[in-house]
């Protein structure tokens, strides 16, 4: 089979390279996928990328965690009736050395996750990180119906699931943007208001939105926002934070006032009963045709080096790998 990979020691390192490997068999309780899209998110470039002290796990990986495609044969223990299902895949290559951006994948059957009739490839493959980051961001702390939710930065991957599975959970939903082409994708997605953070007063327009603040808030650059943050949120309100900080960040004092939470969200070692709920929530949401696909940016296998670039690079919308 066809695969994009990539060395972890050696001259190089991180530089991926398209590369013929066996096809995989699937062993005991997994099945093997034949995968038509691979996603890619940014937690793919930055493990690539990654300088680290400990010895690698694997000496080579095919990176990429979410993708979509059709089970065409089952291990030991799975229900034959799985082959020629359509499925979206999720935490692929979590400690494996084997992701999507390959013609074939045997993972875990409890990864390959049901696609409903309606839900296409392009949308499966957009799934997994993002959805069920936002999931958790969300829903964490117990049902959302009538809560007033901000979501910050709603014209990204997390950011934009966030929106629909908000809506779909009865909040309120606000979203922060940085550009027209962003504002749109925010208010496609359900946004009842959205706010260009360049050229508004954000704190002024959430207020008069929500006089008594906003009672959860999905955060994805905490320590540049932790200021607005802490000026529109709730008494006891909560902000979840799913990404990275790069730089140091203080708490005000209103936040200890606000008897407020700052909660962190790394969808990888989030509890396992969280992640089957998150699994759950989103397939019933995908069913009833609430979540949809961003915009796509896409790319051949050939070019799994320009699609992860174009990540790195912030490309707007969802980057795609098709794989031939």
């Amino acid at each position: 089979m066809r695969a994009a990979a990539y060395a972890t020691s050696g001259p190089q390192r991180g530089v991926i390279r398209i590369i013929n490997l066996p096809t995989p068999q699937p062993g005991p309780g997994e099945v093997r996928v034949r995968v038509r899209v691979s996603g890619v998110n940014p937690t793919d470039w930055k493990t690539r990328t990654a300088v680290t002290v400990a010895p690698p796990a694997f000496e080579l990986i095919i990176p990429n965690q979410d993708g979509a495609g059709e089970i065409d044969a089952v291990g030991e223990g799975v229900a034959p009736q799985r082959v020629g299902q359509r499925v979206w895949l999720y935490n692929a290559q979590w400690r494996r050395a084997h992701g999507t951006a390959a013609q074939w994948i045997a993972l875990p059957a409890g990864q390959a996750i049901p696609l409903p009739d309606g839900a296409g490839f392009d949308l499966g493959a957009g799934l997994g990180i993002p959805a069920i980051t936002a999931h958790r961001c969300l829903f964490a702390d117990g049902a959302i119906d009538g809560a007033t939710v901000l979501v910050q930065g709603g014209a990204g991957a997390v950011g934009h699931a966030a929106i629909e599975l908000a809506r779909w959970g009865g909040a309120r939903v606000i979203a922060t943007v940085s550009s027209q082409d962003k504002a749109a994708i925010a208010t496609t997605a359900g946004a009842d208001l959205v706010v260009n953070y360049r050229t508004d007063d954000v704190v002024t327009r959430i207020r008069e939105f929500a006089p008594h603040g906003v009672d959860r808030i999905i955060e994805v650059a905490l320590s540049q926002n932790l200021e607005v943050d802490a000026a529109i949120l709730s008494p006891a309100g909560t902000i979840a934070s799913y990404a990275r900080s790069e730089s140091a960040v203080t708490p005000p004092r209103s936040l200890m006032e606000l008897n407020a939470t700052i909660a962190f969200v790394l969808v990888y070692t989030i509890p396992e009963a969280a992640k089957q709920h998150a699994v759950t929530d989103v397939s019933a949401a995908l069913a009833a045709g609430v979540l949809t696909s961003l915009p796509v940016v896409r790319y051949g296998l050939e070019d799994a080096a320009g699609a992860h670039d174009a990540v790195q690079e912030s490309a707007v919308g969802k980057v795609l790998i098709d794989i031939p």
